[in-house]
C-alpha cells in the first residue's frame, strides 16, 4: 500500500498546446495498463481542446460548476457530484464555467487523441451562455 497526503499531489500545469487558459494536473494513479486517473483543477473559463478517447472517459466533478460538449453541440452544465461518459472516438471538450473554477477526475486507460483545433473564445462563450 502506498498512501499519498493531499499535500503530496504533485500539480504540474497541463501542455497548453492542449488546453486554453490555467489548467493543473495531479496525477492520481499509479497502475501500469489500468486504469489512469488524473484529477484536472480548471480556473474559471479554461478548457481542453477537442479530443477523443480511444477507449471512452469518465468525468468525476469534484467541485464547482463546468460545461461538457461533444461535437454535435449538445452540451451539459456539470456540478460536484456528476458523472459524464463519452464513448470511445467521441469528438468533445471540456471546462470550467466562466465565473467559476472547476475539478474533476478524468478516468481512463489511453492517452486522449487531441485535435488541432482549440475551442475558440468565440464558441465557447457561445456555448457556456456567457
Amino acid at each position: 500500500m502506498e498512501h499519498v497526503p493531499a499535500e503530496e499531489i504533485p500539480w504540474n500545469p497541463a501542455p497548453e498546446e492542449h488546453f486554453t487558459g490555467r489548467v493543473w494536473f495531479g496525477p492520481l494513479s499509479k497502475v501500469d495498463g489500468g486504469i489512469h486517473a488524473l484529477a484536472v483543477q480548471f480556473d474559471p473559463g479554461a478548457r481542453t481542446d477537442w479530443h477523443t478517447h480511444p477507449n471512452g472517459q469518465v468525468l468525476y466533478v469534484v467541485h464547482g460548476s463546468g460545461l461538457v460538449q461533444r461535437e454535435d453541440g449538445a452540451t451539459v452544465e456539470v456540478s460536484p457530484g456528476d458523472v459524464v461518459y463519452s464513448p470511445p472516438g467521441e469528438r468533445h471538450w471540456h471546462g470550467a464555467a466562466p465565473s467559476s473554477p472547476m475539478m474533476h477526475l478524468s478516468l481512463t486507460n489511453e492517452p486522449a487523441e487531441w485535435e488541432p483545433e482549440k475551442v475558440t473564445d468565440e464558441q465557447y462563450e457561445r456555448r457556456s451562455g456567457a
